[in-house]
């Protein structure tokens, strides 16, 4: 998908440089799936606390062989 968009050249430069990036594009893209991964880290850190935990839930009889 062909996108334009006006990126403050000196920022991608440097994401270039920091990440050994050949291209634009490659940094770009970095960026985009680090942005990303950081944003779902943050949604899982916020249900910290949220979810009930089982003490009577025996998670090794989930492993035993059958």
């Amino acid at each position: 998908m062909a996108t334009n968009l006006a990126i403050d050249d000196g920022l991608v430069e440097e994401a270039k440089n920091i990440g050994k990036h050949r291209t634009k594009k490659e940094a770009v893209t970095k960026a985009l799936q680090e942005y990303i991964q950081r944003r779902k880290q943050m949604e899982i850190i916020n249900i910290f606390g949220k979810i009930d935990f089982d003490p009577e839930y025996d998670y090794k009889k989930q492993r035993a062989f059958k």
